[in-house]
């Protein structure tokens, strides 16, 4: 009688040894993804943003709303306000298809927070319109020299006579005033807190219809803003 062969001993063992380290190595890649989306904190995750009272250009029923976070020592910036806006975004903008933002990302040296709540009293106690213009005018006044960076340029007297050159004294007394008072504090706390959310860190960083912008040139950049307002 041919004897009946029998198991290994150890066969059941080694299979749910080899189980569970599967099953290990599962959920240490998946708790390893986790950490590696914090910390990088990019995804296509859509951000919802308030918008109000903040400095925009374009139609209030625009369907696309760009938001650029910058910082008024930022050459690229200063480029991309001075070149590549007129030479693209402001069509989109004055055909009615982009609404435009700017919020502050003062992080380049001590002076850039200074012209940041600057630029926040004046958009609070003169409007959209100055704004822009002051908007413009200071990053006209950028020097080219990037040694600049690392001095105190945007003084109170350089941001009060550069409001100077586009509005009236009372004017601009009502911007020294207020930011006398820190009156508009609240205004960029509010710019930061999105920039501490969204693990922003370079300038300009732009957001369409709330999701981050992470192509390589500004033909992608048009390209997400066409696909936004097809709805994709």
């Amino acid at each position: 009688m041919a004897k009946q062969m029998s198991k290994p001993k150890n066969a059941n063992h080694s299979s749910r040894t080899f189980f569970y380290w599967v099953i290990g190595l599962v959920v240490i890649c998946i708790i390893g993804l986790i950490l590696l989306s914090k910390l990088t904190g990019k995804n296509d995750a859509e951000f919802d943003f308030n918008y109000k009272n903040q400095p925009y250009l374009g139609k209030s029923d625009a369907p696309v709303n760009i938001v650029e976070f910058g910082d008024y020592k930022c050459p690229v910036c200063k480029n991309f306000t001075e070149n590549v806006y007129p030479a693209t975004i402001k069509k989109l903008v004055d055909n009615g298809k982009v609404k435009f933002y700017f919020m502050n990302y003062p992080f380049i040296n001590k002076d850039s927070t200074t012209a940041a709540l600057f630029s926040e009293a004046v958009y609070g106690e003169l409007g959209n319109d100055v704004f822009w213009k002051f908007h413009d005018l200071l990053y006209k006044k950028q020097p080219e020299d990037e040694k600049y960076e690392r001095i105190d340029l945007y003084t109170d007297s350089f941001l009060q006579n550069t409001l100077r050159e586009i509005v009236n004294e009372d004017d601009v007394k009502k911007v020294e005033s207020a930011v006398k008072e820190n009156r508009y504090k609240g205004a960029l706390d509010k710019d930061t807190s999105y920039v501490k959310k969204l693990k922003i860190n370079s300038t300009p960083t732009f957001f369409i219809n709330g999701k981050e912008f992470n192509g390589k040139t500004y033909e992608d950049l048009i390209k997400m803003i066409n696909d936004a307002a097809k709805g994709k």
